[in-house]
C-alpha cells in the first residue's frame, strides 16, 4: 500500500513508489530466504532454495527495469516533488538505470550460483580443500563481471562492482583513505610489538554455549535491544538481517573466547539499531532504507566506541560475572584490556582486534581487485593470501581454512570489503561528534543507553537514502569525511593501553 506521500503526488510517483514497495518486499523475503538458509535450514535443502532464490531475483530485476518504470521516471522528471520524494525517485533512477540493460537470466543465474556457492564454501572451509571451493570462485566472478559490463562497459568491472555497495563514495577516494592506513597502522602495530608491554588475558579454561548464549543475552537486554522487533541466533558467520519492524542478530560462539562472541552480538546489535532507527512510516521506499556505505558505521561505533570502552567493563562487569564461571575477581580495567589486546598473530578477520582489522580488509581489497581485473589466476589466490598476511601482519596460515577460505562474501561477488574499513573510519567521525553533544562514558556507565541511540537516529537513520552519502556524514558530523578522527583515536587509545 503506497504511503500517504505517495498518494497526494503526481500519478507516475504514486505508481513508481508502489512498484518499488512490491520490489522491495521481494528482497526483503530474499533475504529472510538467505537468513534461514544460514540459521535454521536442514542441510538438503540447498537445491529448492537456490530455485527460490534465483526466482525471487529474476522477478524483482523484472518489476524493475520493466518499460513502465522507465514512463514513470520520465514523466516524474520535471514534476514538483518534496524533497523525500526527489531523493526516492533520485535512488530508484540511480538503480533502474544501472539495471535496465542486464539481462535478467543473467541476474537469476547470478542468484543461484551465488546459493550453491554458500554450501560449497562450507564444505570447503570444513574440508581445507580451496580447490573444490575454485571453480566456483572463477564462476561467480566471470558472471560478475559479465553483469558489470552490461551496466557500464565503458567503466573497469571491479570499479563497477565497487559502486554496487558504494555510490555516492568513489573507489578513488577509498583507495585513498587505504594509502593512509598502510602508512599509519603498521609502524603503530610495530611500536606495540616492541613495547614489551602485555595487557590482561583473564579467560582460561573453556565456557560453555549455553553460558556465553546467556551472556550475549544479557548484555542486549543491557543496550537495550527490542527483542519484540528482532532475535539472537547463531550462524557460521555472524550478521544481521532485518528492517525498521523485524532485525535478526547471530553470533558464533568460541569455546574458549567468551569475548568473541560478545563483541560480535555487539557489532551485530549496531546494524540492528540502524535498521530498528528507519521510519516506519517509509518502509519499502528509499528514504526509508538503510545505506549500506553507513551501515558498518553504526556496528563499528557499538562495538568499539561503547563495547570496548572502560565506562561499559564498568557498568556490565557484574552481567559478566553472573553468567561465566571463574571470573569473580575480574577488575574492569582486566576486561577493558582483554577487550583492547592487540594480537596481530591472529589469523582470523572477524576476530581480529580493533587496530589490525584493516589490514585483513586491505589485502582482501587487493586480491579481490587483482582477481576480478585478470592479474591473479584463482590458483595464485592461496599463495598469495599467505604472502599478504606476511607482509602486512607477520604472520602465515597454515590451512586455506584459516587463510583465503574463511570468509564467506567470496560466494557472492566481489568489492564488499571496503566497507568495513569506511565503516570505522565513519564510526569514528561520529563518535567524536556525538561527544560533543553527550557524556557518552558517563551514559555509558550509568547503562543509558537510549540518548546514543536517539542521537544516532536523529542524526543518521531517519533520513534512511534521503541523502547521499557525503552529504550525510557532513550533516551528521559537520564536516567532510575524513580519516582524522580515526587516526587521532587509534593513536590516542593504544598508546594510553601500551604505555607507548
Amino acid at each position: 500500500m503506497p504511503s500517504s506521500d505517495a498518494r497526494d503526488s503526481p500519478p507516475a510517483y504514486a505508481d513508481l513508489i508502489d512498484r518499488y514497495r512490491r520490489i522491495s518486499n521481494l528482497r526483503q523475503a530474499s533475504m529472510f530466504l538467505n537468513w534461514d538458509q544460514q540459521v535454521m535450514m536442514p542441510e538438503g535443502g540447498t537445491p529448492g532454495r537456490s530455485e527460490q532464490l534465483s526466482a525471487i531475483s529474476a522477478t524483482s530485476h523484472e518489476l524493475l527495469v520493466d518499460e513502465e518504470v522507465a514512463d514513470w521516471l520520465a514523466a516524474v522528471a520535471s514534476a514538483a516533488l518534496s524533497d523525500e520524494q526527489a531523493a526516492n525517485v533520485r535512488e530508484i533512477r540511480r538503480e533502474h538505470e544501472r539495471k535496465a540493460d542486464v539481462d535478467g537470466a543473467l541476474i537469476e543465474e547470478i542468484s543461484q550460483v551465488a546459493a550453491e556457492n554458500q554450501e560449497i564454501w562450507q564444505e570447503a572451509k570444513a574440508e581445507d580443500d580451496f580447490e573444490l571451493f575454485a571453480p566456483r570462485l572463477e564462476r561467480i566472478r566471470d558472471l560478475g563481471i559479465e553483469r558489470a559490463e552490461q551496466i557500464d562497459p565503458e567503466k573497469p568491472p571491479y570499479e563497477v562492482m565497487y559502486e554496487d555497495g558504494h555510490p555516492y563514495i568513489s573507489l578513488e577516494t577509498m583507495n585513498a583513505l587505504f594509502d593512509r592506513l598502510r602508512e599509519e597502522l603498521p609502524p603503530l602495530v610495530d611500536e606495540i610489538r616492541s613495547s614489551g608491554r602485555e595487557l590482561a588475558t583473564p579467560f582460561e579454561g573453556e565456557y560453555p554455549e549455553a553460558d556465553q548464549r546467556a551472556l550475549c543475552e544479557a548484555a542486549l537486554d543491557f543496550l537495550g535491544y527490542d527483542e519484540s522487533r528482532g532475535r539472537l541466533d547463531t550462524a557460521p558467520h555472524p550478521f544481521m538481517a532485518g528492517n525498521q519492524f523485524d532485525a535478526r542478530i547471530t553470533t558464533r560462539f568460541k569455546p574458549d573466547d567468551p569475548l568473541d562472541a560478545l563483541t560480535a552480538t555487539i557489532h551485530e546489535y549496531g546494524h540492528a539499531s540502524y535498521q530498528l532507527g528507519l521510519r516506519q512510516d517509509r518502509y519499502g521506499e528509499p528514504v526509508g532504507q538503510s545505506r549500506r556505505s553507513i551501515h558498518e558505521s553504526q556496528s563499528r561505533f557499538w562495538e568499539n566506541h561503547v563495547g570496548r570502552t572502560k565506562p561499559f567493563w564498568e557498568a556490565f562487569l557484574p552481567e559478566l560475572k553472573t553468567h561465566l564461571d571463574g571470573v569473580e575477581d575480574l577488575t574492569a580495567q582486566e576486561a577493558y584490556e582483554a577487550a583492547n589486546r592487540i594480537y596481530p598473530e591472529n589469523l582470523i578477520r572477524v576476530e581480529a582486534d580493533e587496530l589490525t582489522y584493516h589490514m585483513h580488509i586491505i589485502l582482501r581489497c587487493e586480491i579481490d581487485q587483482a582477481f576480478v581485473e585478470g592479474d591473479v589466476d584463482v590458483d595464485e589466490i592461496p599463495t598469495l593470501w599467505n604472502e599478504k598476511m606476511d607482509e602486512y601482519l607477520g604472520v602465515t596460515p597454515d590451512t586455506d581454512a584459516e587463510g583465503c577460505l574463511q570468509d564467506i562474501h567470496w560466494t557472492s561477488g566481489f568489492a564488499a570489503f571496503q566497507g568495513y574499513t569506511l565503516g570505522s573510519i565513519v564510526a569514528a567521525h561520529l563518535n567524536h561528534a556525538i561527544r560533543e553533544d553527550l557524556d557518552v562514558d558517563g551514559l555509558v556507565r550509568d547503562g543509558e543507553f537510549d540518548p546514543i541511540r536517539e542521537w544516532m537516529k536523529e542524526h543518521v537513520h531517519r533520513y534512511g537514502q534521503r541523502y547521499e552519502t557525503p552529504e550525510l556524514i557532513e550533516m551528521a558530523t559537520g564536516e567532510p569525511l575524513t580519516a582524522d578522527y580515526f587516526s587521532d583515536y587509534v593513536h590516542e587509545k593504544f598508546t594510553a593501553l601500551y604505555d607507548l
